[in-house]
C-alpha cells in the first residue's frame, strides 16, 4: 500500500519522501507549493504520485489520502515570524488542515498518521531538558497552531480509534532547507552570510539557545514512529539531546567554513523563545529512536550541500 506525505515538497517533506523510495515505499505526495519548492521533487518525476491541493480542502486531502496505509502530516505554514505576521493563515493550514488529515484518514482506513509537531509549544516556561509531561507555554501563533493540531490528534486516538504519533521537532537543518526566504532558520542563513563574506545578524545576545537536529535524524524518527507498536497515541521529542547557543553556533560555522567573521547583534524578535533542550528519552524507550548525526558532523554535511558543485 502507498503512504502519503502531506508537504512532500518541503524541507522536511522531500527528504522524507526521498528517503521513502529508498526503501521501497509507494509514495503520495500532496503539496500546494506555497511553501515548498518543486525543484525539490524534480528528480522524484516518475517515481512519485504527485497531488496538487490545499490542506484547507477536505475533499483535496480525502482523495489523496485514499487507499494509503501511513499518512506522514509535515504540511504546514512554518515560521514564527510569519504567524505573528499573519495568524489566521497559520491557524487555518495548521489547525483546519491538520483536522482535515485526521478525519480523511480515519474514513479511508489509514493506520497510522505520524504529524510533525514542533518544540516551539513548551515556550519560555521553566524545566530544561523539555520533557513531554512538562506544561507547556506557546509564545507565538505558530506554537499554538501546532498544540492544538497535536491535541487534535490525541483526541482522534480516543475518539476514533486512528493510531496517530506526534513528533515535537527540535530545531531542524540540513539539506534543502531554503536560504533564500524572508522566514529561513538560522543554519542556513548563517551559512551563506559567511559563505558571501557576510557577518551572520543574530537576534538578541545570542546567548539563546536550541537543540539543532539534522534532518537525518528526523527522517529515521519518522519511520520508527511509523511502525513501533508502542507509539501510537505519544508525543515524542525528536532533538539531539542536547543544546547549543547562537554565539557557538556562528563560530562553528566560521571554523568549518574557514573564515574569521564576527556575527552582527539586532534586537530580539517577538516570539523567539530563549532556551532549547529535549530530552530524547520517551522516544528512546519506546520507539528506539538515537540520533545519527551529531551538531557538528551535520553541520559540515549542510555546508557542503550548500557549496557550488565545481565544475567537470
Amino acid at each position: 500500500m502507498p503512504v502519503l506525505v502531506t508537504g512532500g515538497s518541503g524541507f522536511i517533506g522531500s527528504n522524507l519522501v526521498e528517503e521513502l523510495l529508498e526503501r521501497g515505499r509507494e509514495v503520495k505526495v500532496l503539496d500546494n507549493f506555497s511553501t515548498g519548492r518543486r525543484e525539490n521533487l524534480a528528480h522524484l518525476t516518475g517515481h512519485i504520485e504527485l497531488i496538487e491541493g490545499d490542506l484547507r480542502s477536505y475533499e483535496r486531502v480525502h482523495n489523496a489520502v485514499r487507499g494509503c496505509e501511513v499518512v506522514f502530516h509535515q504540511g504546514a505554514l512554518p515560521s514564527v515570524p510569519r504567524s505573528v505576521q499573519d495568524p489566521i493563515s497559520t491557524n487555518d493550514v495548521n489547525v483546519i488542515g491538520t483536522l482535515n488529515v485526521l478525519l480523511a484518514a480515519r474514513d479511508a482506513g489509514v493506520r497510522r498518521v505520524v504529524f510533525a509537531s514542533s518544540s516551539s509549544i513548551y515556550g519560555d516556561l521553566p524545566g530544561l531538558p523539555r520533557v513531554e509531561t512538562l506544561p507547556v507555554g506557546p509564545a507565538a501563533p505558530y506554537a499554538v497552531s501546532k498544540l492544538a493540531a497535536e491535541q487534535y490528534c490525541q483526541v482522534a486516538t480516543k475518539v476514533y480509534g486512528l493510531e496517530t504519533v506526534a513528533l515535537r521537532y527540535f530545531n531542524v537543518f540540513g539539506r534543502r532547507q531554503d536560504p533564500l526566504s524572508h522566514y529561513s532558520a538560522v543554519i542556513p542563513k548563517f551559512i551563506t552570510a559567511l559563505q558571501d563574506g557576510r557577518a551572520p545578524v543574530i537576534f538578541g545576545t545570542g546567548e539563546q539557545s536550541r537543540d539543532f537536529t539534522h534532518i537525518t535524524n528526523v527522517v529515521n524518527a519518522n519511520f520508527l514512529a511509523a511502525d513501533a507498536p508502542d507509539a501510537a497515541g505519544h508525543v515524542f521529542n525528536v532533538g539531539n539531546g542536547e543544546s547549543h547557543s547562537l554565539n557557538e553556533l556562528a563560530s562553528v560555522l566560521a571554523r568549518i567554513i574557514g573564515v574569521d567573521i564576527e556575527p552582527e547583534y539586532a534586537p530580539p524578535r517577538t516570539g523567539d523563545v530563549a532556551m532549547s533542550w529535549a530530552d530524547i528519552s520517551k522516544a528512546r524507550d519506546l520507539m528506539g529512536y538515537e540520533p545519527d548525526i551529531g551538531f557538528e558532523d551535520g553541520l559540515a554535511l549542510t555546508i557542503e550541500s550548500y557549496s557550488p558543485q565545481p565544475v567537470a
